[in-house]
């Protein structure tokens, strides 16, 4: 028996080991690198190992870093509200109203945004909100207005419009699944129940959602705090994030110290702000238990 039982271990280590090298080298290695040169000090034209905690000071008291870290969050976190709000009718709509043959069609019709790149996306978004733009060239042509409006690009609204759209099905999949899962006959008995439809969504669907909305949440708001292309393009730099911080430092000033220690306070911060989250999200479903 004993002998059967270190042979199945053996050949279970034995599988997962390819997966976890894997991602020991693709996830780790990379992490591990730049928490290192975050305790190193810039040479200006190498890094010196010389182990010292002045990245971290610098980047704690600089009052320009907390303000573009205060903006990402804010972006991000605005980003995802508006991206969950519009993906859960979507995803409800899917779910509970269109018959069960034509799921995989909608959800077909979900994913087409991923037949492109993401840089395709973004620039697409440029042209449509531009000065002559698709939105301005049809306000102008149609005597709405006289001149092309200015403010519908390279502020914060078109970064979260282009943002919310970018990562729309990552959030209505994850919903739908959620609402998919739901036993149609809990519904069936709060109806009987005597509670109305918007309460049977409160009291039952909501909760029994909430997994996904969770889920659609965090993938949501992780990425987009660290994204660079769309505060660049459709901010035209003037509403920089903290990967274009990041950016700059690795790259326009090859100070690798600095940016590495302005990454993982970055990855602490939205470590934090995710677990505050899923805290606050569980004592919600016990009082609603």
């Amino acid at each position: 028996m004993t002998k059967r039982f270190d042979a199945e271990a053996r050949q279970g280590l034995f599988l997962l080991a390819p997966p976890f090298v894997y991602a020991l080298l693709v996830l780790a290695a990379p992490l591990l690198t730049i928490l290192t040169y975050s305790f190193f000090k810039d040479g200006y034209l190498e890094v010196i190992s010389e182990f010292t905690l002045d990245n971290y000071r610098e980047v704690l008291g600089d009052p320009i870093v907390r303000k573009i870290m205060l903006r990402s969050l804010m972006v991000s976190a605005l980003v995802t509200l508006v991206t969950v709000a519009l993906a859960f009718p979507i995803a409800y709509y899917v779910s509970f109203m269109v018959r069960p043959e034509r799921k995989s069609m909608w959800l077909f019709l979900i994913t087409i945004p991923f037949w492109t790149s993401y840089l395709i996306r973004v620039f697409l978004w440029k042209v449509i909100l531009g000065y002559n733009g698709v939105i301005n060239s049809t306000l102008t042509g149609l005597g709405i207005i006289d001149e092309p409006l200015t403010f519908i690009l390279y502020n914060v609204n078109s970064i979260v419009l282009t943002l919310a759209h970018a990562y729309a099905p990552f959030a209505i999949l994850p919903i739908f699944v959620a609402l998919e899962k739901i036993d149609r006959s809990l519904l069936e008995a709060g109806r009987d129940l005597g509670e109305s439809r918007v309460m049977t969504f409160w009291r039952v669907t909501l909760p029994l959602a909430m997994p996904g909305v969770i889920a659609a949440t965090l993938i949501v708001f992780i990425p987009t705090i660290g994204d660079y292309v769309t505060p660049e393009l459709i901010g035209g730099g003037k509403i920089p994030m903290i990967a274009n911080m990041i950016q700059v430092q690795m790259l326009a000033l090859d100070n690798r110290p600095l940016g590495s220690a302005l990454a993982v306070t970055a990855m602490l911060i939205v470590a934090l702000v995710s677990v505050i989250f899923l805290f606050l999200n569980r004592r919600f479903l016990k009082v609603r238990q």
